[in-house]
């Protein structure tokens, strides 16, 4: 598959990329700042270019199969709007594109009936701003009419861990506390490859 990886540069982007190249995916990046992915300069596409730009996203995107964005905040607890913005440029550029398939990153914290871990309650305590700025977001990819899939995984931590996960369509997994970021980068792939998760919100952890 030819696949267009957006935040890229991220914890999870870099997952998403260099698995994705390990699959033998095509895999064009279109980052800010391409340097940071210059370890797999040889082996990918870089792009460089404004993730807010639909007009970039179009041109980027075109002749894709696939679009996989773990694009956000590097502060969660910062205000603003960077997470509807560039879901509005994202979806308006894949839909000049003609391209349909979006997997993309959200957070656990909007899952409202989740008791254990408490996922609503304490996001909306601790990033008020974040997660509704992340439900703004949420509600134009769903709106967009493209074939999206939206994960909401939990803490993340950077073990180099591609084992077993739980995956719960519409619900966070019980006692789903953690997960890492190469495991949410294997999800994501998955999504882009067998499409069984069009048009589902999908909670994942270990």
């Amino acid at each position: 598959m030819k696949l267009l990886v957006v935040g890229a540069t991220g914890g999870i982007g870099r997952e998403v990329v260099a698995q994705a190249v390990e699959r033998g995916h095509a895999v064009t990046a279109f980052v800010r700042t391409p340097d940071a992915l210059a370890a797999l300069r040889d082996r990918i596409t870089l792009v460089q270019g404004d993730l807010l730009d639909a007009s970039a996203l179009a041109r980027v995107a075109e002749g894709h199969d696939a679009v996989l964005s773990s694009f956000g905040p590097r502060d969660p607890r910062a205000g603003g709007s960077l997470l509807q913005s560039f879901a509005r440029a994202l979806t308006d550029g894949l839909k000049r594109a003609e391209v349909r398939r979006l997997v993309i990153v959200s957070v656990a914290f909007l899952f409202k009936d989740s008791v254990i871990p408490p996922a609503y309650l304490a996001g909306r305590l601790l990033f008020g701003h974040h997660v509704s700025d992340a439900a703004a977001m949420e509600t134009i990819v769903r709106e967009s009419g493209l074939d999206w899939t939206i994960a909401r995984p939990p803490a993340l931590t950077n073990r180099p861990d591609h084992g077993a996960y739980r995956v719960r369509e519409g619900h966070l997994p019980l006692f789903g506390f953690v997960i890492s970021r190469a495991q949410v980068a294997d999800f994501m792939l998955g999504a882009a490859e067998n499409h069984s998760s069009v048009g589902k919100i999908v909670g994942i952890s270990r």
